[in-house]
């Protein structure tokens, strides 16, 4: 005879199958789970390493723009002594230039001429006095003009006044450039 098994052998294995698939789901969710708390950590742990990063680079970023702060203030410091040294420089270099203008303004002023003031803006000399004619005012512009320390007299004003009975001078102002003779230029 022929043997016929009657038990329910397709359902078993369908349950078997079922079980297994179950099992296999319950795996994959999880290893899914255990991949997303994996990546949360490295993704977590990268934001971190970025965060350090950052304010690694911006306390150094603080520290070299305090440098170039030093760095300008220094350059500021420097210019700054450049400009003093240039002044003294001028300052050495003009010395004697002073007293040769006193010693020019001395020999070519005539007899019976006198100076109330002098006053020097850059290289212009004005200067006020007083003559006893106006023939001396003239010769004192012809030796300023004469001279190679002086160019270009140009006589302002010239009054006649009397200081008493007998005395009467003629009060004057004028002004001159001055220039540097062509030996001391190229002695420089």
């Amino acid at each position: 005879m022929a043997r016929i098994n009657l038990l329910p052998w397709r359902e078993a294995l369908r349950e078997e199958r079922r079980k297994r698939f179950l099992v296999g789901l319950a795996g994959a969710l999880a290893a899914a789970v255990g991949v997303i708390l994996l990546g949360d950590h490295f993704i977590s742990s990268a934001i971190d390493r970025q965060v350090a990063r950052n304010d690694y680079i911006g306390k150094q970023i603080a520290v070299l723009d305090d440098r170039i702060k030093q760095i300008s203030d220094l350059k500021a410091r420097r210019q700054q002594l450049v400009e003093r040294m240039r002044i003294i420089q001028d300052l050495q270099g003009n010395r004697p230039v002073s007293g040769r203008i006193f010693d020019q303004l001395a020999r070519t002023l005539p007899d019976g001429v006198y100076f109330t003031d002098l006053k020097m803006v850059d290289k212009t000399l004005s200067i006020s006095g007083a003559a006893e004619s106006n023939n001396r005012v003239s010769e004192l512009m012809r030796n300023l003009d004469a001279s190679d320390w002086f160019e270009a007299p140009s006589l302002t004003e010239v009054k006649a006044t009397t200081a008493g009975a007998l005395d009467q001078a003629n009060v004057f102002q004028l002004s001159v450039r001055q220039t540097q003779p062509a030996a001391a230029e190229d002695a420089k």
